[in-house]
């Protein structure tokens, strides 16, 4: 299977957003990538005041993507949104996921929400407009096993274990929006943790750079395989960066190192 990790420098234009995201999907796509996996909030980062009107998935932001997976050929996690919920106050922040005929196969919903206080730093409430998913997610893409995720799920090793134990997972998928000033000492390490721990490549795709109102993303979008090797890196820039993984590889660590199997608790 070859993937494509997208990053992207969201801002407050969605439809500017959206077309960027769409030339990256097709560039992913010459470059042969079976699944191309978008960051979080692909449409919209900036003001709250001008965020989109949250949508179902038969809404826009889902037809933008069906279309995309369909004329390309390919598999789309399509980054996330902002999805309405029965909860009516809040949305949930949702990645849906398009096989190659435009279809949606599946969609997850953010289950760890980010409510950080940093002095000075940052303060940030995601559960005051996000209501927070319950159900964990892994879907088959071309007969492989791909778990999914959302960046601050990230600090949450119990999502990732539940993921590869009883999901299966041989991919986890982490579409992110990961602050710079984190990023810098966290965003490779807990990645790789997570690689190493599940035995499992680990595909991320992040925003990079300013975004409004004084966010800054890190970006580093990158593959890295089940031994814990970063094997693909984006550059700092908008683009996309690809890889191939390699399923033997990853049945031969597991045989060889099973800590997966040797596991007690």
């Amino acid at each position: 299977m070859r993937v494509a990790v997208c990053q992207l420098n969201a801002r407050d234009d969605r439809a500017a957003n959206l077309a960027t995201a769409r030339e990256l999907l097709d560039r992913a796509a010459a470059l042969g990538a079976d699944l191309a996996v978008l960051p979080e909030y692909t449409d919209y980062l900036g003001p709250a005041a001008g965020a989109p009107k949250p949508e179902t998935l038969t809404g826009d932001y889902a037809a933008f993507f069906a279309d995309a997976a369909r004329e390309l050929g390919m598999w789309v996690l399509a980054g996330s949104f902002h999805e309405a919920s029965a909860d009516g106050e809040r949305t949930h922040n949702t990645a849906p996921l398009f096989d190659r005929s435009g279809a949606l196969v599946t969609a997850y919903r953010k289950i760890h929400l980010y409510d950080v206080e940093i002095p000075g730093r940052v303060s940030f409430l995601e559960s005051a407009t996000i209501a927070p998913g319950a159900e964990t997610v892994v879907a088959d893409v071309d007969g492989v096993r791909v778990g999914f995720s959302i960046c601050y799920d990230l600090r949450f090793p119990e999502l990732y274990r539940r993921l590869a134990v009883e999901g299966g997972a041989q991919v986890i998928v982490v579409p992110a929006a990961f602050m710079a000033h984190t990023g810098r000492d966290h965003w490779e390490v807990l990645l790789r943790a997570r690689a190493i721990e599940n035995q499992c490549y680990v595909v991320a795709a992040g925003q990079i750079g300013d975004h409004d109102p004084g966010r800054t993303c890190f970006g580093r979008s990158m593959v890295i395989d089940p031994w814990g090797t970063v094997i693909a890196q984006a550059p700092d820039t908008v683009g996309v960066t690809v890889a191939e993984l390699d399923l033997a590889r990853l049945t031969k660590i597991r045989a060889e190192l099973p800590s997966l199997a040797n596991r007690r608790l």
